[in-house]
């Protein structure tokens, strides 16, 4: 069993509390659409992934959809099922880019795709809980939500590398 250094536990506690509390303060601003957010909680998974890997980014983002659920009153729904199904392709979807494309992408670019995946599995796990394929008519707004949410939070990101690292 490894044993982690507190220098690392106390960063991944101060980046799920991060994730948590950005989680629950977008649920507070009003969306020019139903589902789009800025996604601000989605960067401190991305630096646990950066920072610390996969397994540690994964608990992150499963501490943010589900304390982020509690606190914001959502826990149990649609969206908590949605956000769950979502964050976690999004953040597969990073892991496997960092780890097989050696470099290819920026921060920038992880996150872009990362976004981009959370918005497609979000119409497509939609279409499976209503039943009926017509939220597909809104995939290329999706898409655009991705691109510029991803490409925010991917600065933001390669910003904060560089102070944290």
């Amino acid at each position: 069993m490894k044993r982690w250094p507190a220098r690392e536990v106390t960063r991944l506690g101060l980046l799920t509390g991060t994730a948590v509390i950005l989680f629950v303060l977008e649920s507070l601003v009003p969306r020019p659409l139903p589902w789009v957010r800025l996604g601000l909680a989605n960067l401190p998974v991305m630096l646990a992934l950066f920072l610390h890997g996969f397994g540690p980014a994964l608990g992150v983002s499963l501490a943010k959809v589900f304390l982020g659920g509690l606190f914001s009153g959502t826990l149990g729904g649609p969206a908590t099922m949605l956000a769950l199904g979502a964050s976690v392709s999004s953040l597969g979807a990073m892991a496997a880019v960092r780890r097989w494309c050696c470099g290819v992408f920026s921060p920038v670019g992880v996150s872009v795709i990362g976004a981009v995946v959370h918005q497609v599995v979000q119409l497509a796990l939609a279409a499976r809980l209503i039943g009926h394929g017509g939220v597909w008519a809104l995939l290329p707004l999706a898409v655009v939500a991705g691109v510029g949410s991803g490409g925010g939070i991917g600065l933001l990101a390669r910003w904060s590398l560089g102070r944290l690292r």
